[in-house]
């Protein structure tokens, strides 16, 4: 008897935690002009998408080192895998995510929504952001459905840019 209170206490917890979890990314706002996106949480059963061999991504523009004015347009390259909305469970694809000055985000875990870590689940493959005059940098990361970078993670090269 006692078992099966501890059990359902377990059950319970586990199922509060992905509650209070859910209700905590409500407040993330989307890109202007785009509906927030919504994916599953990842579980201890949701495992790392695997990456296509050779798969790549790359900005397209703006180049390496260019003086470029805000808002800036940056467009997305892929290589060997096919990009997919968030959500949408398929094999060898994924959805980018723009890392802004930051670090990539860590392996196995998902991406945080941030200024920093802009998700792009609709399957865009370009946007506008807005960027302080300064020094910038920008990466990729291509994230599965559940917005997990793949394994190997697919990620481009860092793109250093001045914004005037």
């Amino acid at each position: 008897m006692h078992r099966r209170s501890a059990v359902r206490f377990i059950r319970d917890s586990v199922l509060l935690g992905l509650a209070l979890a859910l209700t905590s990314c409500g407040g993330e706002q989307a890109p202007e002009g785009e509906a927030p996106e919504t994916a599953a949480p990842p579980s201890a059963a949701t495992p790392t998408s695997v990456s296509a061999p050779g798969a790549v991504v790359f900005i397209i523009s703006p180049a390496n080192g260019a003086t470029v004015a805000s808002p800036v347009a940056v467009k997305f390259g892929v290589s060997g895998m096919a990009i997919a909305p968030a959500g949408q469970q398929t094999p060898n694809s994924g959805h980018h995510h723009l890392v802004i000055d930051a670090e990539l985000p860590a392996a196995g875990q998902p991406i945080p929504a941030t200024d920093q870590y802009m998700h792009y689940g609709k399957g865009q493959t370009e946007t506008t952001v807005e960027l302080a005059p300064g020094q910038h940098t920008l990466q990729l990361v291509l994230g599965d459905a559940n917005h997990i970078p793949h394994e190997p993670q697919v990620v481009s090269k860092v793109v250093t840019i001045t914004v005037e």
